[in-house]
Protein backbone atom coordinates (compact mmCIF):
# COMPACT_ATOMS: atom_id res chain seq x y z
CA UNK A 1 0.00 0.00 0.00
CA UNK A 2 0.63 3.74 0.03
CA UNK A 3 2.45 3.16 3.47
CA UNK A 4 5.16 1.06 2.27
CA UNK A 5 8.29 3.21 2.31
CA UNK A 6 9.99 2.47 -1.10
CA UNK A 7 13.91 2.11 -0.11
CA UNK A 8 16.50 3.18 -1.75
CA UNK A 9 19.67 1.01 -1.88
CA UNK A 10 23.15 1.36 -3.17
CA UNK A 11 24.37 -1.86 -4.49
CA UNK A 12 28.15 -2.60 -5.18
CA UNK A 13 29.49 -5.58 -6.68
CA UNK A 14 32.84 -6.84 -6.60
CA UNK A 15 36.20 -7.62 -8.25
CA UNK A 16 39.48 -9.04 -7.48
CA UNK A 17 37.82 -10.43 -3.80
CA UNK A 18 38.28 -13.29 -2.84
CA UNK A 19 35.78 -14.28 0.07
CA UNK A 20 37.14 -17.00 1.71
CA UNK A 21 40.45 -15.58 1.52
CA UNK A 22 40.80 -11.72 1.91
CA UNK A 23 38.75 -10.60 4.93
CA UNK A 24 35.13 -10.06 5.22
CA UNK A 25 34.05 -7.05 6.86
CA UNK A 26 31.29 -4.98 8.28
CA UNK A 27 30.60 -2.34 9.51
CA UNK A 28 28.55 0.63 10.22
CA UNK A 29 28.25 4.32 8.74
CA UNK A 30 26.45 7.33 10.04
CA UNK A 31 24.50 9.15 7.21
CA UNK A 32 23.83 12.94 7.17
CA UNK A 33 19.70 12.13 6.69
CA UNK A 34 17.43 9.76 8.41
CA UNK A 35 17.21 7.15 5.60
CA UNK A 36 13.95 5.41 6.63
CA UNK A 37 11.56 7.53 6.68
CA UNK A 38 9.05 5.77 10.12
CA UNK A 39 11.81 4.83 11.50
CA UNK A 40 10.52 3.13 14.95
CA UNK A 41 12.86 2.90 18.13
CA UNK A 42 12.23 1.25 21.16
CA UNK A 43 14.00 1.88 24.70
CA UNK A 44 14.93 -0.50 27.11
CA UNK A 45 15.48 1.56 30.41
CA UNK A 46 15.76 1.86 33.80
CA UNK A 47 13.41 4.22 35.74
CA UNK A 48 15.30 7.16 34.43
CA UNK A 49 15.44 6.27 30.28
CA UNK A 50 11.55 4.61 31.02
CA UNK A 51 10.56 8.40 32.08
CA UNK A 52 12.78 10.41 29.54
CA UNK A 53 11.25 8.22 26.51
CA UNK A 54 7.96 8.72 27.76
CA UNK A 55 8.65 12.57 27.99
CA UNK A 56 10.06 12.20 24.34
CA UNK A 57 6.88 10.27 22.92
CA UNK A 58 9.69 7.16 22.49
CA UNK A 59 8.56 3.56 23.10
CA UNK A 60 10.00 1.76 25.92
CA UNK A 61 9.86 -1.33 27.97
CA UNK A 62 11.01 -2.22 31.04
CA UNK A 63 13.07 -5.17 31.70
CA UNK A 64 9.55 -6.65 33.95
CA UNK A 65 8.35 -6.20 30.27
CA UNK A 66 10.64 -8.70 28.74
CA UNK A 67 10.39 -10.97 31.42
CA UNK A 68 6.67 -11.40 30.61
CA UNK A 69 7.90 -13.17 27.26
CA UNK A 70 9.61 -15.96 29.23
CA UNK A 71 12.41 -16.44 26.22
CA UNK A 72 9.50 -17.70 24.14
CA UNK A 73 10.73 -17.72 20.77
CA UNK A 74 8.37 -16.61 18.57
CA UNK A 75 7.09 -13.29 21.06
CA UNK A 76 10.51 -12.14 21.03
CA UNK A 77 10.72 -12.26 17.14
CA UNK A 78 7.28 -10.34 17.14
CA UNK A 79 9.08 -7.59 19.48
CA UNK A 80 11.98 -7.63 17.25
CA UNK A 81 10.46 -7.69 13.54
CA UNK A 82 7.85 -4.30 15.69
CA UNK A 83 11.09 -1.91 15.87
CA UNK A 84 13.79 -0.98 13.78
CA UNK A 85 15.87 -0.72 16.62
CA UNK A 86 16.96 -1.15 19.87
CA UNK A 87 18.27 1.27 22.85
CA UNK A 88 19.15 0.00 26.16
CA UNK A 89 20.48 0.88 29.37
CA UNK A 90 23.80 0.27 29.75
CA UNK A 91 23.43 -1.29 32.90
CA UNK A 92 20.42 -3.29 31.71
CA UNK A 93 22.72 -4.27 28.54
CA UNK A 94 24.12 -7.18 29.63
CA UNK A 95 21.20 -8.94 30.95
CA UNK A 96 19.44 -8.93 27.57
CA UNK A 97 20.45 -12.19 26.35
CA UNK A 98 19.26 -13.63 29.69
CA UNK A 99 16.02 -12.36 29.66
CA UNK A 100 15.43 -12.69 26.21
CA UNK A 101 17.65 -15.13 24.65
CA UNK A 102 19.63 -15.13 21.71
CA UNK A 103 16.31 -13.34 20.04
CA UNK A 104 17.63 -9.76 19.29
CA UNK A 105 21.14 -10.70 18.30
CA UNK A 106 19.82 -13.27 15.88
CA UNK A 107 17.53 -10.76 13.99
CA UNK A 108 20.60 -8.10 13.83
CA UNK A 109 19.06 -5.92 16.25
CA UNK A 110 21.05 -6.07 19.78
CA UNK A 111 20.14 -2.67 21.50
CA UNK A 112 22.83 0.15 21.39
CA UNK A 113 23.97 1.07 24.34
CA UNK A 114 22.88 4.01 26.48
CA UNK A 115 24.58 5.70 29.43
CA UNK A 116 23.11 8.45 31.84
CA UNK A 117 25.24 10.90 30.37
CA UNK A 118 24.38 10.96 26.97
CA UNK A 119 21.54 12.83 25.38
CA UNK A 120 18.24 9.97 24.67
CA UNK A 121 17.18 12.74 22.10
CA UNK A 122 21.02 12.58 20.03
CA UNK A 123 21.43 8.75 20.14
CA UNK A 124 18.43 8.21 19.12
CA UNK A 125 19.05 10.35 16.12
CA UNK A 126 22.25 9.02 14.98
CA UNK A 127 20.66 5.15 15.43
CA UNK A 128 18.08 6.50 13.11
CA UNK A 129 21.11 7.69 10.67
CA UNK A 130 23.46 4.77 11.10
CA UNK A 131 23.50 1.99 8.76
CA UNK A 132 24.50 -1.52 9.07
CA UNK A 133 26.34 -3.68 6.48
CA UNK A 134 28.12 -7.00 6.48
CA UNK A 135 29.77 -8.60 3.61
CA UNK A 136 28.85 -12.32 3.16
CA UNK A 137 30.10 -15.08 0.81
CA UNK A 138 28.41 -13.07 -2.45
CA UNK A 139 31.03 -10.76 -4.05
CA UNK A 140 27.77 -8.06 -3.67
CA UNK A 141 27.01 -5.34 -0.78
CA UNK A 142 23.93 -3.90 0.06
CA UNK A 143 22.75 -1.37 1.94
CA UNK A 144 19.65 0.61 2.11
CA UNK A 145 20.61 4.95 2.43
CA UNK A 146 17.08 6.46 2.07
CA UNK A 147 13.65 6.81 0.47
CA UNK A 148 12.11 7.79 -2.80
CA UNK A 149 10.42 10.61 -0.55
CA UNK A 150 13.84 12.41 0.26
CA UNK A 151 14.75 15.26 -1.60
CA UNK A 152 17.10 14.00 -4.40
CA UNK A 153 20.14 16.68 -2.43
CA UNK A 154 19.52 14.39 0.78
CA UNK A 155 19.77 11.22 -1.17
CA UNK A 156 22.54 12.07 -2.91
CA UNK A 157 24.44 13.36 0.34
CA UNK A 158 23.88 10.17 1.81
CA UNK A 159 24.52 8.00 -1.24
CA UNK A 160 28.00 10.21 -1.55
CA UNK A 161 28.89 9.13 1.97
CA UNK A 162 27.74 5.20 2.42
CA UNK A 163 29.87 4.77 -0.83
CA UNK A 164 32.79 6.15 -0.38
CA UNK A 165 33.08 4.88 3.03
CA UNK A 166 32.39 1.07 1.97
CA UNK A 167 34.75 1.79 -1.18
CA UNK A 168 37.27 3.04 1.52
CA UNK A 169 37.14 -0.13 3.64
CA UNK A 170 38.10 -2.42 0.02
CA UNK A 171 41.64 -3.00 -0.03
CA UNK A 172 41.91 -1.97 -3.48
CA UNK A 173 39.30 0.43 -3.15
CA UNK A 174 37.70 1.63 -6.29
CA UNK A 175 39.93 -1.59 -8.12
CA UNK A 176 37.62 -3.71 -6.37
CA UNK A 177 34.59 -2.13 -7.61
CA UNK A 178 32.59 -4.24 -10.56
CA UNK A 179 30.26 -2.04 -10.66
CA UNK A 180 27.79 0.24 -8.57
CA UNK A 181 23.70 0.56 -8.95
CA UNK A 182 21.44 2.42 -7.06
CA UNK A 183 17.89 1.07 -6.81
CA UNK A 184 14.81 1.81 -5.41
CA UNK A 185 12.06 -0.86 -4.62
CA UNK A 186 9.80 -0.16 -7.26
CA UNK A 187 11.91 2.33 -9.74
CA UNK A 188 14.67 1.12 -12.21
CA UNK A 189 18.04 0.33 -11.67
CA UNK A 190 20.39 3.01 -12.22
CA UNK A 191 24.15 2.17 -13.21
CA UNK A 192 26.32 4.95 -11.74
CA UNK A 193 30.09 2.70 -11.88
Amino acid sequence: GLWYQRRVRVQISLKNYDPSRDKRFSGTVKLRHIPKANFKVCIIGDERHLDEAKTLGLECKSVEDLKKLQKNKKLVKKLAKSYDAFLASDGLIKQIPRILGPGLNKAGKFPTSLSHQESMEEKVETVKKTIKFQMKKVLCLSVAVGNVNMAPDELLANIMLAVNFLVSLLKKNWQNVRSLHIKSTMGKVQRIY
